[in-house]
C-alpha cells in the first residue's frame, strides 16, 4: 500500500510545518511542502495504488507510545485481552505500548514475555513491548533472570502494582541494570504506610471517614531510589507520580544530573480526591487521586520537563469488581482512548510539548526510539498518528474498544481526538474506526 497524507500540520522533534507525506513499504519515502506531493482532492478509492488522506486541519505526528498499560493477558482475559487493549491503543493514537508484568503467570520468564509479544503481533494494531518484572512473581523476594530477559528484548523492568520494598534487593537490581543497559521502572509505595488505605490522606478522607494514603508513602521510595541511582549510576524511571513532593524530588535529582525519568497519568492531571465523595470505585486508583495542589505540581512538572512522559496506566476491570464497596473494589481506570483528549484539555502547554510527552520522550525511555517516536522524514518508519487537536467530545463507555467500562472521564469534556493511526505503513484506524 502507498499512502499520501496531504496538507497536514506536521509536528515532530524538529518543530512544526505544513506538508505532505508519502508512505510506501512501511516507511516514509518523501516529505514535501503542502500540495507538492499530490492532489488531496483525489478520491481515496479512485486509485488502487495509492490511498489519499486529506489531513487539512489535522496534526500529523510520530505515533504515540504508552509506557504503562495493563493488557491483562495472560490470566485475566475477562477484563481485557491483548487484542482488545491494542485496539483501544490504536484508537487512542498509540503505535506502541509497554505491557505491564502483573499478569498470571507473571512476565518474569522469556516464555511469558514471548507470548505477550506474539499476541501483540497477531493483533497487528500496535506494537506490544512486554516489561519484565523485577522480582519472581512480583513477590519482592528474588530477582528475575535479568540477562535472559534482556536478551529476549526486554528493556524496562518493574513490579508495577507493588514497589520493591527491600532496599538491598533494589540496590542489586540497579547494579544489574547498569551492567545490562536496561531501566528499572519503580512503583513508589512504602506498603507499611498504605495498609488498608482507600484514598488520599487529607481533609477529604477525614470527612468521609475512610483510611488515608499519605503522600509520604510515595515520596520516601522516590527518595530512596534516587539515592540508589546516585550510588549505582543506573537509570531509573518513576511510574505514575502523583504528589507535589515527588515532583520536587525528581526535579532536584535531574538538576544533579542523575539519569532519572518520570511519567504522569491523565487522571493525575485532571481529577481530584474530592470525586471519592461519591463513593464510586471508578475514582479509586493506585496511587490515589490527590489534591488540586498536587495536580498543579504535576502539570508544572510536565511543563518544565521534570516529568518526561504522559502514560495512561490503563487498568481495565470487569464491572462487578468496580461495583464492590469502595474499600473492597480494585484500583484502576481505563485510559488509552482518552489520554490525548485529557492532556489537551487540561495542560496549558504548547501542542508540540504535549506530543513530545506522548511520543518521542516515552519511546526513548522504553528503548524503542529506533522504531517509534521518530522524526517525520524520508527513510523513517511510518508509525504515525493523525489527530484533530480542536474537536471537543465526551466519553461514551459502551463505545470504547476495551472489554471493560471503568472510565472515570464520563461527563468530562475532552479536547483532541485521533482520526487516523498508521502502523508500519498500514492504516489501522481510519476516520476514528479500527480497521482490524
Amino acid at each position: 500500500m502507498t499512502i499520501l497524507i496531504s496538507n497536514g500540520r506536521l509536528i515532530d522533534q524538529t518543530g512544526e510545518r505544513t506538508g505532505d507525506i508519502r508512505i510506501s513499504s512501511g516507511e516514509i519515502i518523501a516529505v514535501g511542502d503542502a500540495g507538492t506531493l499530490g492532489d488531496a482532492d483525489v478520491d481515496a478509492g479512485s486509485d488502487a495504488t495509492e490511498t489519499v488522506i486529506d489531513a487539512t486541519g489535522l496534526v500529523v505526528s510520530p505515533g504515540f507510545v504508552d509506557l504503562h498499560v495493563h493488557l491483562r493477558e495472560p490470566g485475566r482475559e475477562e477484563a481485557e485481552t491483548i487484542e482488545t487493549g491494542s485496539r483501544g491503543a490504536a484508537l487512542g493514537g498509540f503505535t506502541a505500548v509497554v505491557a505491564m508484568p502483573n499478569t498470571d503467570p507473571t512476565q518474569d520468564s522469556v516464555g511469558v514475555v514471548d507470548f505477550v509479544r506474539q499476541q501483540g503481533e497477531r493483533a497487528g494494531l500496535c506494537d506490544v513491548f512486554p516489561a519484565g518484572s523485577i522480582t519472581i512473581g512480583r513477590n519482592g523476594k528474588q530477582l528475575t533472570p535479568f540477562a535472559e530477559l534482556a536478551d529476549a528484548g526486554v528493556r524496562l523492568f518493574t513490579d508495577d502494582g507493588n514497589g520493591v520494598q527491600d532496599p538491598q534487593l533494589m540496590r542489586r537490581a540497579y547494579e544489574y541494570a547498569s551492567d545490562l543497559g536496561v531501566t528499572m521502572a519503580q512503583h513508589c509505595e512504602v506498603e507499611s504506610l498504605t495498609a488498608g488505605a482507600v484514598m488520599h490522606e487529607g481533609s477529604c478522607c477525614s470527612h468521609l471517614g475512610l483510611p488515608g494514603w499519605p503522600s509520604i508513602a510515595e515520596e520516601l521510595m522516590v527518595h530512596r531510589d534516587i539515592e540508589l541511582v546516585r550510588l549505582t549510576g543506573a537509570p531509573a524511571h518513576f511510574l505514575h507520580l502523583s504528589t507535589a513532593g515527588s515532583v520536587a524530588l525528581v526535579r532536584a535529582a535531574k538538576a544533579d544530573g542523575l539519569p532519572v525519568t518520570a511519567e504522569a497519568t491523565p487522571h493525575h492531571i485532571s481529577l481530584t480526591d474530592e470525586l471519592l465523595t461519591s463513593y464510586s470505585a471508578l475514582y479509586k486508583v493506585n496511587p490515589p487521586l490527590r489534591t488540586m495542589d498536587d495536580i498543579d505540581a504535576i502539570r508544572a512538572g510536565l511543563q518544565d520537563g521534570t516529568i518526561d512522559a504522559i502514560a495512561t496506566d490503563h487498568a481495565p476491570h470487569v464491572a462487578d469488581s468496580k461495583e464492590l464497596p469502595l474499600d473492597q473494589a480494585p484500583p484502576g481506570m481505563l485510559g488509552l482512548e482518552t489520554a490525548l483528549g485529557v492532556a489537551v484539555a487540561h495542560l496549558d502547554m504548547a501542542l508540540v510539548d504535549i506530543v513530545a510527552a506522548l511520543s518521542w520522550n516515552p519511546a526513548a525511555i522504553a528503548g524503542i526510539e529506533d522504531r517509534h517516536g521518530r522524526p517525520i522524514a524520508a527513510g523513517e518508519p511510518a508509525n504515525l498518528t493523525l489527530f484533530d487537536p480542536a474537536v471537543s467530545w465526551e466519553v461514551v463507555p459502551a463505545q470504547l474498544a476495551s472489554k471493560s467500562r471503568n472510565t472515570p472521564f464520563v461527563g468530562l469534556p475532552l479536547t483532541g481526538r485521533t482520526v487516523h493511526t498508521i502502523l508500519h505503513g498500514e492504516i489501522v484506524v481510519r476516520d476514528g474506526q479500527a480497521l482490524k
